[in-house]
């Protein structure tokens, strides 16, 4: 009895579950016959649908509505739960933890395999800026998302409660570094949200809170037209929000963020997204990189020189063949990262049945940003768009990328909802620290390690 081939795919965000996903329909036959495998390790048991992550923070949608369970959505394919420390091509194996090794305390074990598909996404790129890794917050995850939009609401509790004016001007200063879309999506929406909770506070006006964007290029959203970009820049600064651009964060010690233009502004806020760089997997699997440390792929999403070695998303650079430029790579931005993974899963198949390959081709079509409720820029198929309409299309163009109908119908209805009542404007903080109260209750009241036992 022969061995089934075995498909090890590494990551579960877009490449990894949409690769997985297709790949699934397309080996129907196989894997029920036992003669292929599809095997994903992730170290999150769940996709997140990251554009959602500024309206989960503003909770226009419930974090749980970001999220696809793997599980569900990849029900032919073996979950593992872990991380891929490194890569043997050569021997076909990869190296990983899994929480069941980290409980039995065995260590990494090796994963033999035939096909592998390399799809681990990126990290965020920080840089040596003294006080970030103490003080900054990432908006990376949908984790980091509610943690923010906690720590935003907790901070204006401190305002309205403090009789201090230093620590009420820090906590209603929030400084966020990248002008992309992270950055001024995730800005513009907790904005919008701190100035709707600004009503219930008997002592905050919407006007005492303070916005900062730092943005070290000369414009932001650099995926929209330059004409759009500045649009977005009269948008914000027609809210107040304070953009600084050609500006670096140089520190952020002591609770103050210095700016290479030299402003300080004391702060109990700083959110950086300026940048991603490839996941540091990559380094430790041997296979030919770029200057940028992306794997380099071919037109047909096999490793350069490499067998039996795929990758796609942010984690590879693909030749962009529609842009009649040598050289040229496609953006790593999820447009890409979702059509890639079609063709990168339809190749490994037909790889396996001895058929040709294509090559990924796809001309960008545009971008869409939102800048808060009703409001937005947009640059689809040579048309620029702004205000409410590319607001609306923002939100129907997710609404048509995000996985499974039960997402689409629930985050539907969240929108409805959210346009029939008010803003939530509760912070759940204690979910960040779930034991506490119970730890409280556990310890011996003080004074009591002395007393005799009855």
């Amino acid at each position: 009895m022969t061995e089934p081939a075995r498909i090890l795919v590494v990551g579960g965000g877009y490449v990894g579950m949409y690769t997985a996903l297709r790949l699934q329909r397309q080996l129907r036959a196989e894997l029920r016959s036992g003669a292929a495998e599809i095997v994903v390790v992730t170290p999150e048991p769940y996709m997140t649908y990251q554009p959602f992550l500024p309206e989960a923070a503003a909770g226009s949608i419930s974090p749980r509505h970001v999220v696809v369970p793997l599980r569900r959505v990849l029900d032919r394919c073996r979950i593992l739960i872990g991380e891929v420390l490194s890569v043997d091509h050569a021997k076909r194996t990869a190296t990983l933890s899994t929480l069941a090794t980290d409980e039995e305390g065995t260590g990494p074990v090796e994963l033999a395999y035939d096909e592998l598909v390399l799809a681990p996404g990126s990290v965020s790129r920080t840089l040596p800026v003294p006080g970030l890794a103490e003080h900054g917050i990432g908006f990376k995850t949908v984790e980091e998302a509610i943690g923010l939009r906690n720590h935003v609401i907790e901070q204006m509790d401190i305002a309205s409660s403090t009789r201090d004016p230093a620590i009420r001007d820090a906590a209603l200063t929030f400084v966020f570094v990248g002008g992309g879309y992270a950055g001024v999506e995730a800005l513009a929406e907790l904005e919008d949200m701190a100035r709707y909770t600004a009503r219930y506070y008997h002592n905050i006006k919407p006007g005492d809170l303070r916005w900062v964007l730092v943005e070290a290029s000369d414009r932001i959203l650099p995926e929209v037209s330059e004409t759009m970009g500045r649009y977005a820049v009269r948008e914000l600064r027609g809210r107040n929000v304070d953009v600084r651009l050609g500006t670096r964060l140089d520190s952020c010690e002591d609770r103050t963020a210095v700016l290479s233009d030299g402003t300080r502004l004391p702060t109990r806020t700083v959110v950086w997204t300026a940048g991603v760089r490839p996941a540091p997997l990559l380094a430790a699997t041997g296979l030919p990189l770029n200057e940028r440390g992306r794997i380099r792929c071919t037109a047909r999403l096999s490793v350069e020189g490499v067998d039996h070695a795929w990758a796609a998303g942010d984690a590879a650079a693909v030749p962009d063949v529609t842009s009649g430029e040598p050289g040229r790579e496609c953006a790593p931005n999820a447009q890409h990262a979702v059509r890639q993974a079609r063709v990168l899963a339809d190749n490994i198949a037909a790889s396996l049945r001895g058929q040709p390959l294509e090559e990924y081709a796809h001309a960008y079509a545009g971008s869409v940003a939102s800048l808060g409720l009703h409001k937005g820029v947009a640059h689809v198929y040579g048309r620029k768009l702004k205000g409410y309409p590319a607001w609306l299309m923002h939100r129907a163009y997710h609404l048509s990328r995000v996985p499974t109908f039960n997402r689409k119908a629930r985050v539907l209805a969240e929108w409805t909802l959210s346009g029939l009542f008010k803003r939530e404007i509760v912070s759940l903080g204690s979910l960040e620290h779930p034991r506490a109260e119970f730890e409280l209750a556990a310890s011996p009241p003080p004074g009591d390690d002395d007393k005799p036992s009855s």
